[in-house]
């Protein structure tokens, strides 16, 4: 599924393409997964945001420079993406002005939504969302209190709440960097510390790498113009069970942690027992 880094990238690649521009129809078949698009029909776009995963478009009114007063919200879901051409997998066609973009998306879970801005109700991630963990809002004070009392570490950083936009992927390599178990909970003032930073290092350089792109599949992640992102190249544990730590030379181990792949080093990643929790540090 995509993640901030590749929504991010998405977002610098395709907003010179829509910035300014009116969106003259929204083509699609799927009314309940593609809702109100209607109400984008004769507005411009005056800029694209992101928000964690969701990619919105900032409609003015249609009586010119006025405020925004609706979002055009958009969820990759696992295999979304837009295209400068349409193709056997286009699911929406965003016709403007300018040109047209498609939304190619071959497993189907994207979807986009009108909506006033801030009205959230039909979408819980969204209304609940976390600070960005790039931004001043993302503080280690904040972020450690909630630590302390969460379960599971990996399940927790996946629902969005402590900090918004890590997903499979950059939750093991967050969790890896910080030398932290997946299944560790209550995190110690040290731990949530040390696990903090590599969120923040580890976002930060996967959206400077554009993302990452794997497999070869019709689903795997690629920029609208057919480019993939890069950071794959630096995953640490992601998607290399089997193969050695690079930290340490330990095999690294796959498991299943809430139902979602999880890896990591058994060795550089200790699953801390409760009573070593004073000691504050690895196990």
């Amino acid at each position: 599924m995509p993640e901030l880094p590749e929504v991010e990238t998405t977002r610098r690649k395709i907003e010179p393409l829509l910035r300014g521009r009116t969106i003259l129809h929204v083509e699609h078949d799927a009314p309940h997964k593609y809702r109100d698009t209607h109400l984008a029909v004769g507005r411009r776009v005056t800029g694209l945001s992101r928000r964690g995963k969701y990619l919105m478009l900032n409609l003015a009114p249609h009586d010119g420079d006025g405020p925004h007063d609706l979002e055009f919200i958009v969820h990759l879901g696992m295999t979304g993406g837009f295209r400068l051409e349409g193709g056997r997998h286009t699911r929406v066609t965003i016709r403007t002005d300018g040109g047209d973009l498609f939304f190619d998306d071959p497993r189907r879970f994207g979807k986009m939504a009108v909506v006033r801005p801030g009205e959230y109700a039909g979408m819980p991630t969204l209304a609940a969302m976390g600070p960005e963990p790039l931004s001043e809002d993302f503080r280690e004070e904040g972020f450690a209190a909630l630590a302390a009392q969460a379960g599971a570490v990996k399940p927790w950083l996946l629902s969005q709440k402590p900090v918004s936009g890590v997903g499979n992927i950059y939750a093991d390599e967050s969790l890896w960097q910080a030398g932290l178990h997946p299944a560790q909970t209550h995190l110690t003032r040290e731990e949530a510390g040390r696990l903090y930073a590599a969120v923040r290092d580890v976002m930060g350089r996967a959206v400077e790498a554009g993302g990452s792109s794997l497999g070869s599949g019709a689903g795997n992640y690629r920029q609208h113009d057919g480019l993939s992102g890069l950071f794959q190249h630096s995953h640490a544990v992601y998607g290399r069970g089997g193969e050695p730590c690079p930290r340490c030379g330990t095999t690294i181990e796959k498991t299943v942690l809430a139902q979602r792949g999880t890896h990591h080093c058994p060795q550089c990643q200790p699953l801390r027992r409760p009573e070593d929790r004073a000691e504050g540090g690895r196990a």
